[in-house]
């Protein structure tokens, strides 16, 4: 059959998306673990109050595709902070276990996102516990804590932006500006919890944080490093690399334009069009397609209840390392 009959046209569409999807669902399976559908269930059909609704915006934007574009720009803005950067290079293992490292990330955002008020609350202070422990100096020879309110703030902003951005430009059901509004406060219960200290419960009050932390981002030798290993030497096999490298150009394309000369990223507006947004559109459909294939089975009634006031309100290990800014 000659494949450039419409038969023939048909049969290599057909076989080039169910490569996609394969390689859609082995990159799920990097980072939700050998058995998504299992970890899925574990997590959504025990029993028990949640902190969130799963039909609220935290739930639609946490459950989407687009979280694997928004991750991957979270992980290259974040780096941009060099006491944050730092404390992850020196005490993250990411070169060493990424996957390892990732499938914790995104266990704790589906654990506080959908799973029982007291797994995200256990999750949570183990979280803090392992914070607890991380300190250090950046070669700089500024001191850091991973403990240290303002830098978890900037972890937390920067992650809310990436996620709700990432989720806007290619979820299945963007938000309304209300309900972006309702995302930034839902998240922000998550980041308090964790020790963040006046975080944004709006989205102009989530740009504004944003914009606060500009004076004190730059670019470190860890930054570009961790950015060469996200976006040029992934340790992933050749046939997940199309979908990964569509997921991450993607990312790329979210960045604001000031920060990737300092990751060393070139500006190219037209790529940005073609691989950043249509082929982020492809990738993610590609994901959501392996994420429906391991949905989970729900709850007939879900009850929300607020995190316990120990949970957000307990003091950090030891005192927050002082800020210059």
């Amino acid at each position: 059959m000659s494949p450039t009959t419409p038969a023939g046209l048909a049969v290599v569409r057909s076989r080039v998306r169910h490569l996609q999807q394969e390689a859609a669902g082995a990159v799920l399976r990097r980072v939700a673990g050998p058995d998504p559908a299992a970890a899925r269930h574990a997590i959504h059909a025990t029993p028990g109050p949640r902190w969130f609704h799963p039909d609220s915006p935290i739930g639609r934007v946490h459950g989407d595709a687009s979280m694997f574009v928004g991750g991957i720009r979270a992980l290259l803005l974040q780096s941009l902070h060099p006491r944050a950067m730092a404390a992850v290079a020196a005490h993250s293992g990411y070169r060493g276990d990424p996957w390892g490292r990732l499938q914790r990330t995104a266990t704790f955002l589906a654990t506080t996102t959908f799973g029982p008020a007291d797994d995200a609350a256990t999750i949570v202070a183990v979280v803090r516990a392992v914070h607890a422990r991380i300190s250090g100096t950046t070669p700089e020879g500024e001191p850091y804590e991973a403990s240290d309110p303002h830098l978890l703030r900037w972890v937390h902003v920067a992650e809310v932006d990436s996620f709700l951005l990432a989720h806007q430009r290619f979820g299945a059901r963007p938000l309304t500006s209300a309900e972006c509004d309702e995302y930034v406060a839902q998240a922000a219960v998550v980041g308090r919890a964790l020790g963040a200290e006046d975080v944004p419960t709006t989205l102009a009050e989530l740009h504004r944080a944003l914009g606060g932390y500009r004076p004190e981002l730059r670019s470190s030798a860890a930054a570009r490093e961790a950015a060469d290993f996200l976006l040029r030497t992934p340790p992933l096999p050749a046939p997940v690399l199309p979908v990964y490298g569509l997921l991450a150009a993607g990312g790329v394309a979210l960045m604001p334009a000031w920060s990737r000369s300092e990751l060393g990223l070139r500006h190219r507006p037209r790529v940005d069009a073609l691989l950043g947004r249509t082929g982020g559109r492809v990738a993610t459909s590609a994901i959501r397609w392996a994420l429906a294939s391991a949905e989970p089975v729900r709850l007939d009634t879900i009850d929300v209840v607020p995190p316990p006031p120990g949970v957000i309100d307990r003091p950090p290990a030891r005192p927050p390392v002082a800020v210059a800014r």
